[in-house]
């Protein structure tokens, strides 16, 4: 039996754009015919929207791929990251596909099975390394940027109360929303004053204070600005 195994790591790209999906089935469905399988000789395990730096053993299809296969059957993926993006995992994996007696093939690394004991396993050894530390590489340097940008003044993510993203991209900033500041001030004073979330909202459309929408602001709006400041356990 032949098992083959696709992977695109956000769910925009699962919903968006199955070419991705598609082009890995094609190829490992190309890869059968050359062993003379029929389409009832394969199966697809297929995940979604998971991140490559989750084990092959905690992705939903991944488990299920590790369980179903058996002594004699070739699990094939298109790619080495599609299967790995860590090292440990790669030659663990390696390993207890060796002790099952199934044979892995990835094909950007040609045809033959990586257990085996030639050239083909001491180069999955290798890239696998590499694709690790560039890994590494890219979560320092994501790091490092988001850093930078923080020092300078950009939105992370998403942008808190009380601020406006200026521009877009890389260029963006936070800059003070005044009508937001001057909010969430009177929100922490009236909360101090143990004022209910309902009561605050109505207070404050009462002084002139909206939200950007132009309507009285919610108790879980309300909420959830003073538990970013007093902290979660305070407002319970």
């Amino acid at each position: 039996m032949i098992l083959g195994y696709i992977r695109v790591s956000t769910d925009q790209q699962a919903s968006e754009d199955r070419s991705s999906l598609q082009v890995q089935t094609d190829i490992i469905e190309g890869f059968a015919r050359t062993r003379g399988a029929t389409s009832y000789d394969v199966e697809i395990f297929q995940d979604a929207g998971v991140s490559g730096a989750t084990k092959l053993a905690f992705r939903p299809a991944g488990e299920r791929l590790l369980a179903t296969m058996k002594r004699g059957d070739v699990v094939v993926a298109s790619k080495l990251d599609r299967m790995f993006r860590s090292a440990s995992d790669a030659l663990n994996m390696l390993e207890l596909f060796k002790e099952r007696g199934v044979d892995l093939v990835l094909f950007d690394m040609g045809i033959d099975p990586v257990t085996g004991d030639g050239t083909a396993r001491l180069l999955f050894i290798i890239l696998a390394a590499v694709a690790d530390m560039e890994r590494v590489r890219i979560r320092e340097r994501t790091a490092d940027g988001r850093k930078a940008k923080r020092a300078r003044g950009g939105p992370i993510g998403k942008v808190p109360f009380g601020y406006r993203k200026v521009g877009e991209g890389r260029s963006a900033l936070l800059e003070v929303d005044e009508t937001e500041a001057r909010a969430r001030v009177r929100m922490l004073e009236l909360f101090q004053q143990r004022v209910s979330y309902e009561n605050i909202g109505h207070r404050l459309a009462e002084e002139g204070l909206l939200s950007r929408t132009g309507r009285r602001y919610q108790a879980r709006c309300i909420r959830r600005v003073v538990a970013a400041d007093v902290g979660f356990e305070a407002v319970q």
